[in-house]
């Protein structure tokens, strides 16, 4: 069944059963005489009855309308009632997306950067949300570019044209082997170190992996993998077991809950990435994220 009416038509309808009158009745509602006496009109011919006995001294209501009034009063503080919590749901939703700060990382800089940060964050007195979205380097900068993600942590500068990298610190690619390993007795090694060695490799498409290969080709150094792992933690869990070695950025070590491993420097070449912030152009942060990517530069210059 079609409902052929509407809230102003209960409302023109309460009106003129309240002042027993269109001409006050438009009056309260701010309409012309014409147009309640149409929406009253409207709703007779809707329900199928007749509401006002109209008379030139005065306007009656009838007993159908008698009976109307109760469901139209409560039809209309149903809808105030829905409109005003709609109205607060969608503000408390907004003042929570203005304190929820999303950050886009690569995993590695989680225990070395990010968690540090956090805490520096809570530190200064900042409650806001943080949501971390821990994704490969392309990844990163897919969220940023998209706004899934207020700005993020990367390690490769030009991956999206829409996004803008500010270097932060300059790491170092590290041999990570249990400390009870031939080359661990080494206060540093060159990759000719690693021949023959059960050697552990970012997988390709990542961004570590990317860096290593083109380090290697410019140097011409051949290098043999004996494992590829998608995560520096598996990787380290994969060395803690005594698997093989792995080359990982240095920062993926702090934090580390992965015991009994060591870290040398590795050369000939020297590799290292940038690890920067990773901004969407034209887009405003929330004060919350500004104030949380301060305290990540603030924590690296310190």
């Amino acid at each position: 069944m079609r409902i052929n009416y509407d809230f102003l038509d209960l409302e023109a309808f309460l009106a003129v059963k309240d002042t027993a009158s269109f001409h006050l009745a438009s009056e309260r509602l701010n309409l012309s005489q014409s147009s309640v006496t149409r929406r009253v009109r409207k709703l007779e011919e809707a329900l199928g009855t007749q509401l006002f006995e109209r008379t030139t001294r005065d306007v009656r209501p009838t007993l159908a309308a008698k009976r109307l009034q109760i469901r139209a009063e409560a039809i209309l503080q149903e809808a105030r009632e829905t409109t005003l919590a709609m109205q607060d749901e969608s503000a408390a939703y907004a003042y929570q997306m203005a304190q929820t700060v999303t950050l886009a990382t690569i995993p590695s800089v989680i225990g070395g950067l990010v968690a540090p940060a956090i805490s520096a964050f809570r530190a200064a007195g900042h409650n806001a949300r943080i949501r971390v979205m821990d994704l490969a380097a392309n990844e990163v900068a897919e969220a940023v570019a998209q706004g899934e993600a207020d700005f993020g942590i990367g390690s490769i500068p030009m991956l999206e044209p829409v996004t803008d990298f500010t270097p932060l610190i300059e790491e170092s690619m590290v041999l990570v082997l249990p400390p009870d390993h031939l080359l661990a007795s080494k206060d540093s090694l060159t990759w000719h170190d690693l021949s023959g060695v059960p050697l552990i490799l970012p997988a390709r498409g990542t961004g570590n992996r990317l860096l290593i290969d083109e380090a290697l080709a410019r140097n011409e150094t051949p290098v043999l993998w004996t494992h590829e792992v998608g995560r520096t933690t598996t990787a380290l869990e994969l060395v803690s077991q005594k698997i093989g070695v792995a080359v990982l950025p240095k920062m993926a070590l702090d934090g580390c809950s992965s015991g009994g491993v060591v870290w040398r420097p590795i050369a000939d070449p020297a590799i290292s990435r940038p690890i920067g912030l990773l901004n969407r152009l034209g887009h405003e942060n929330t004060a919350s994220a500004r104030a949380f990517m301060d305290v990540i530069v603030g924590y690296v210059r310190g």
